[in-house]
């Protein structure tokens, strides 16, 4: 049996642009992760540790509200458009898992 690449079977295709721009987003908080575990095994002080996590959580948050952004203008656009109503229900859905 075939595997699935992808759990909910949708793909976006992404723009040469945005998605260096992804890319570049997570490439710097992966690098933020390795500098904290860094920080953890040379022992570094716990307060300098969190506020480089805080970096990291705000990082994230912006690489959420850059593909969110993407995703409303494009992915949700084009399905109300095209009669596609339920996509409301589900960004409503993915709204309320991001806010938890």
């Amino acid at each position: 049996m075939a595997e699935e690449k992808n759990c909910c079977h949708k793909t976006k295709e992404r723009s040469p642009q945005e998605y260096r721009k992804l890319i570049n987003r997570l490439n710097r908080v992966e690098g933020q992760i390795r500098g904290i575990r860094k920080m953890v095994e040379e022992d570094a002080y716990c307060t300098d540790i969190l506020i480089q996590v805080a970096a990291v959580n705000a990082a994230l948050n912006s690489f959420n509200r850059e593909l969110l952004t993407s995703h409303i203008k494009t992915c949700v656009a084009d399905d109300i458009r095209s009669g596609k109503d339920e996509t409301i229900d589900e960004l409503v859905v993915t709204l309320q898992k991001l806010m938890k």
